[in-house]
C-alpha cells in the first residue's frame, strides 16, 4: 500500500484529501504546517508528498528546497494560485506536478497514480564508490554486503553523500538529520560520524574540517 504525506493547514481541505485517498486505498498521514512535514519525513517513508504552497510557517516552495537535501521524494503541488509563474517555479524546484484549487477527487488521483507509476518504474538504488543505497528499502551494502546502521546513521550517510565534497557544519548537520526542535548538542554528530566512518571503514573518507564540520571526499 502506497504511503501519502498530505502538507495541507486548511484541515477541512485536508480531511477531504484524506477520505478520497482512504477510499481509492491509499494509506496516507496529515500534517498542517512545514515543519511538521520536516520532522515526520526525517523519521517516516512515504511515497508522495501532496504539498501545499501557502502554509503558515514557511511556503511549499522554500519546503521543498529543504525536503531535497535529504529525500527525494516525489511531491504534488496543490495550491489556490493558478499564476504561470508560480506554476513554473514549483516545476522547477522539483515537484512533480501542480493541481491548483478547486479540484475533483478524480483528476487528483488520476495525477497521483501518474507521478506514483513513473517513480516505480525508476531504479530504487543509487551507486557511491563502493556503496549501492537502496532508498526504498532503507538497505545500505558495501561490495555486496550488508551494512548495518540505525536510521540516523543512514539519514546522515544520505546527507553527506547528497552533499559530497561540500563542508557542512555541526550545527547544519544537526538540523538536517535530527531536526530543528532537537534539544541535544552537537556532540551527537561528532559520535554517529565516528561510527559511521567505522561501519563503512571510511576513515580517510569523511573528512574533518577543523573548527566547522564534515566533507566527504569523492572523486566523482
Amino acid at each position: 500500500m502506497k504511503n501519502i504525506l498530505i502538507v495541507e493547514d486548511d484541515q477541512a481541505i485536508s480531511n477531504l484529501i484524506y477520505l478520497n485517498l482512504n477510499v481509492a486505498g491509499y494509506k496516507s498521514t496529515q500534517v498542517y504546517s512545514s515543519n511538521e512535514a520536516l520532522t515526520i519525513l526525517k523519521n517516516h517513508f512515504f511515497d508522495l508528498i501532496l504539498l501545499d504552497v501557502m502554509l503558515p510557517d514557511m511556503d511549499g516552495f522554500e519546503l521543498i528546497e529543504k525536503i531535497r537535501t535529504f529525500n527525494t521524494i516525489p511531491v504534488i503541488f496543490i495550491t489556490a494560485k493558478n499564476d504561470l509563474p508560480d506554476k513554473v517555479k514549483g516545476l522547477k524546484i522539483g515537484a512533480e506536478d501542480y493541481i491548483v484549487k478547486p479540484f475533483e477527487a478524480m483528476e487528483l488521483l488520476a495525477r497521483i497514480e501518474v507521478v506514483l507509476r513513473r517513480y516505480s518504474n525508476h531504479q530504487d538504488s543509487k551507486k557511491f564508490e563502493d556503496l549501492e543505497i537502496n532508498e526504498e528499502e532503507r538497505i545500505v551494502r558495501k561490495n555486496g554486503q550488508i551494512i548495518d546502521l540505525t536510521l540516523k546513521e543512514y539519514e546522515l550517510l544520505l546527507l553527506l553523500v547528497r552533499n559530497r565534497n561540500k563542508a557542512l557544519t555541526r550545527e547544519k548537520i544537526l538540523e538536517l538529520v535530527w531536526g530543528y526542535d532537537y534539544l541535544g548538542e552537537t556532540r551527537t554528530v561528532d559520535i554517529h560520524i565516528q561510527k559511521l566512518r567505522k561501519k563503512l571503514n571510511w576513515t580517510e573518507k569523511i573528512i574533518t574540517v577543523y573548527k566547522f564540520g564534515y566533507r566527504l571526499e569523492s572523486k566523482h
